[in-house]
């Protein structure tokens, strides 16, 4: 059996952003994201933004990193990938500029032939319908629809008037609410007014004086609209699925949602199982702007891009998780545990699988060989990606031990690396476009360290020695299928990139605990005036970690889940802001802990 864990294991170049709502500031951070996943000549490939290069893969669980050719635009946004009869088409976004697309038969070496774009589009998708009809859909705009047209194969000029597909509305579709939670509805007129005018008189800048181009985006920002992007389409049983992100990459609520539609230009009607790719809760959350695909066995995979957003708003990474039409044609994703180790078999994936390893770790005692004023140990077994420690020096060596307090059955280890206000000049000339003006890391960084486990705190034993790595792999994960008793997990850091005082967000210890499940857990719920927010009260019991909330149109359809970690009292609260206008629900709430997973019962809502 091989294994990955969320956020993928792959080499996150470095981005120099000089964003022009900064002041000047140069702000730094990680970042891929928008990822095009596809199967070619027997392998998978992924294109993401702003990695110069293509990650592929032979199992689905083990990804390697590629430089892309020169040729190609590696500084826009959201590569677009379709593989169309012998060929790979390719193309990415650059906001309010014409783009070109491109096409290769050897995705690594290319070369990549150019075709000269005549349009110009923000997050691009193509789709090669079966009877080799070419059609195209973009948009990424909270003030503008999702756009789709017919292409003419061999030029790639339109071959139709655009046609509006899809627009948001905050105000029916809870998911598509903008802040944490899908807690903001859209601002009225009159607000967005007001504020509009404040700008200009904070400004001091005269309306007169604005390019007409730049006062929609202007009064965009006021709206509180969703953005609506990412389009993605997929057949199945002859239907159309337009899939589609909502409402803000920074969010912990991005996700992607799906309409259904007989033809490729629609129209297209909102499907029962909405959003289908929403994972909010758990270590890093996130799961919008991705792609579905097929792997060597049929089954469906659905990659999407998660947030971290402390560093800089698009500080954010990429997942996986296993997807499917169920028996009534609908598509959905499971995201339940959503960054716990996946097992993938030679056959592929069952996508209902529960996992098979636990969290060990959570709040357990750390200790450490240092810590930065304003950073607790703690911070690295909190269970949250934008939280971490910081050692308080960059002298080779700083460490870190998690306390299990038991002996216990090891199977995993996931290391997360941070990133803290790195106070370095920007390797390379700034480049790309006049709204994301950055510098893409271009040399491979080397992060090396060593695992250690022990039984007593006292003696330790190597469990993964990458002292001599010639990798940078900021998630990196170690598995020991077979289990490694083991009660102390120490990590020596002995490089990081640009040698500043390394930071650990998670040093995340899965396998299996070895005591009792959790409870059945007892709750209550009731929804909204409004009819967009579930509200759950959990009855706290001493032998759990946490819960998973899911719901459902269906009493056996449910295809959503948030998973949250137990509130200091008697009862946890939570507040899901992701229900649909009109929509009927039914309710489960499961605990969890380090041995097991624990169902609940189902309620109609």
């Amino acid at each position: 059996m091989k294994y990955y864990c969320n956020p993928i294991n792959v080499p996150y170049r470095y981005q120099f952003n000089m964003d022009p709502r900064s002041n000047g500031k140069l702000q730094i951070d990680r970042e891929a994201a928008d990822p095009s996943m596809i199967l070619f000549q027997g392998k998978y490939y992924m294109f993401v933004s702003m990695n110069l290069s293509v990650w592929v893969s032979e199992d689905m669980a083990h990804w390697e990193a590629h430089r892309l050719p020169e040729n190609l635009p590696l500084y826009d946004y959201a590569p677009d990938v379709r593989v169309v009869g012998e060929y790979v088409y390719f193309s990415a976004s650059k906001k309010g500029e014409v783009c070109n697309f491109y096409r290769t038969k050897d995705i690594i070496n290319g070369p990549y032939e150019e075709i000269p774009g005549t349009f110009d589009f923000w997050d691009p998708n193509l789709f090669c319908d079966d009877d080799g009809r070419i059609y195209f859909y973009w948009g990424c705009s909270n003030i503008t629809p999702l756009w789709g047209v017919e292409l003419e194969p061999e030029t790639m000029q339109p071959k139709t008037e655009r046609i509006v597909l899809i627009e948001g509305d905050g105000y029916e579709r809870g998911y598509e609410r903008m802040g944490v939670d899908n807690c903001e509805f859209p601002r009225s007129e009159a607000e967005v007014e007001q504020m509009f005018q404040g700008f200009l008189k904070q400004s001091g800048t005269p309306v007169e004086q604005l390019s007409q181009q730049y006062i929609p985006q202007i009064r965009g920002m006021f709206t509180r609209r969703p953005f609506i992007e990412g389009p993605w389409m997929d057949k199945h049983d002859g239907k159309y699925y337009l899939q589609y992100a909502c409402p803000g990459a920074e969010y912990n609520v991005y996700a992607d949602g799906v309409y259904v539609g007989d033809t490729p230009l629609g129209p297209f009607t909102l499907a029962a199982n909405n959003p289908y790719s929403y994972h909010p809760g758990g270590f890093m959350p996130g799961a919008g702007h991705g792609s579905t695909m097929r792997d060597r066995n049929g089954n469906l995979w659905h990659t999407s891009t998660m947030r971290i957003s402390v560093n800089h708003q698009f500080e954010r990474r990429v997942g996986i998780w296993p997807a499917g039409f169920d028996r009534d044609g609908e598509l959905f994703c499971n995201q339940n545990y959503g960054d716990w180790p996946v097992a993938v078999d030679e056959n592929g994936c069952d996508a209902w699988r529960e996992p098979q390893w636990y969290l060990l770790n959570y709040k357990k005692p750390v200790t450490v060989s240092s810590c930065a004023e304003g950073s607790e140990p703690g911070m690295a077994v909190n269970e949250d990606a934008k939280t971490w420690w910081r050692a308080a020096s960059a002298e080779r060596g700083q460490w870190l031990a998690v306390d299990l307090e038991k002996v216990m059955d090891v199977r995993a280890i996931q290391i997360n690396f941070a990133d803290d206000r790195l106070p370095i000049a920007s390797p390379g000339k700034i480049q790309g476009s006049a709204t994301q003006p950055r510098y893409i890391e271009e040399r491979d960084l080397i992060t090396r360290w060593i695992l250690e486990g022990s039984l007593d705190g006292k003696e330790y034993f190597v469990l993964e020695d990458k002292s001599e790595a010639m990798t940078d792999l900021p998630h990196d994960f170690i598995v020991r299928e077979d289990g490694i008793r083991v009660r102390h997990v120490k990590l020596t850091i002995l490089q990081i990139p640009y040698d500043v005082p390394p930071c650990i967000s998670g040093l995340r210890i899965f396998g299996i605990g070895g005591g009792g499940k959790p409870q059945i857990p007892e709750y209550s719920m009731h929804r909204s005036d409004d009819r967009l927010d579930l509200l759950v009260d959990i009855e706290n019991t001493g032998d759990s970690t946490g819960y998973n909330i899911l719901w459902g149109h269906a009493e056996d359809k449910l295809y959503h889940s948030y998973q949250v970690y137990k509130d200091d009292g008697a009862q946890t609260h939570k507040r899901i802001g992701a229900l649909v206008k009109g929509q009927d629900y039914f309710v489960r709430v499961d605990a969890f802990n380090e041995n097991g997973i624990t169902h609940g019962k189902v309620t109609r809502l």
